[in-house]
C-alpha cells in the first residue's frame, strides 16, 4: 500500500507498505521516502521486483525485520541494508525522516500447527496509523487509522471484524485481499460496514490510487 503521511514537520512523506507479489503499480513509484516490510512472505516482499524499486528511489529508507533484511542481503542488497536500513524488533520507537514509528507483533497468525511459526511486525505511524502485518496484535493504544487484512489463509473475516471492534478506528481501510475473488472481497467489506463499531468509517480505497494520510 502507498500513502502519503503528514511528518512532524506538517510535511508529506511517501511511503510503500510491503511490495509483494500480489501489489501492482508500485515499479512508477519515485521519490519515496519511507519502505516498511512488515514481515518477508513472498506477498509482501517481492525480491525481484524490489532491487529496482530501490534503484528508482535511491533516497528511500527502509524499515524492516531482521528476516527481511536477510532475504535481502541473499539477493544482492547488502550495502542498501546497511546504508538506508533500519532494522527493528517488536518495542522498538523510531523516527525516520520525520514519522515516529512504533514497532509492535513479533510472530504471524498460525496458518496451521505443523508449520513452522514465522516472523511478523506491526508498525504505528504519527502516533495513530496501523499497519498490522498478518496479524492482530493489540496495538495497546487509540489508533486512528487502521489498515485492516479481510482475507488470508491464516485468517477468517469473523477474527478480522472482532479485531476492528477492539481497535474502534475512526477509520479503518481493508487491506490484504487480492487473493480474494471479487465477490469475496465485497461481501467482506459489506460485514465490515455492517458490524463496524460505532464511530467508525471503513473506507474501501480504489486498488492503486495514492492515498494522503493526515
Amino acid at each position: 500500500m502507498y500513502a502519503e503521511i503528514t511528518a512532524t514537520d506538517g510535511a508529506s512523506r511517501r511511503v510503500l507498505f510491503d511490495p509483494g507479489t500480489y501489489s501492482r503499480g508500485f515499479e512508477q513509484l519515485r521519490d519515496l521516502d519511507l519502505i516498511l516490510i512488515t514481515h518477508s512472505h513472498p506477498d509482501h516482499l517481492d525480491p525481484g521486483r524490489f532491487s529496482q524499486l530501490l534503484a528508482d528511489n535511491p533516497d528511500a529508507e527502509l524499515v524492516l525485520g531482521a528476516h527481511s533484511a536477510g532475504i535481502l542481503v541473499e539477493v544482492g542488497q547488502r550495502d542498501v541494508v546497511e546504508s538506508r536500513g533500519h532494522v527493528v524488533r517488536p518495542g522498538d520507537e523510531r523516527s525516520v525522516r520525520g514519522i515516529d514509528i512504533s514497532v509492535i507483533g513479533g510472530e504471524h497468525a498460525c496458518i496451521h500447527s505443523a508449520l513452522p511459526p514465522s516472523d511478523n511486525l506491526g508498525f504505528i505511524l504519527g502516533g495513530g496509523l496501523l499497519h498490522p502485518g498478518d496479524a492482530f496484535d493489540d496495538p495497546a493504544r487509540p489508533i486512528d487509522v487502521l489498515l485492516l487484512p479481510i482475507g488470508g489463509p491464516w485468517m477468517k473475516i469473523g477474527e478480522g471484524i472482532d479485531y476492528l471492534r477492539v481497535v474502534a478506528p475512526r477509520v479503518a481501510i481493508p487491506i490484504h485481499q487480492a487473493g480474494l475473488a471479487e465477490i469475496h472481497q465485497n461481501m467482506h467489506c459489506g460485514l465490515l460496514k455492517s458490524l463496524a463499531p460505532d464511530g467508525t468509517e471503513i473506507a474501501v480505497l480504489e486498488h492503486g490510487v495514492p492515498q494522503h494520510i493526515s
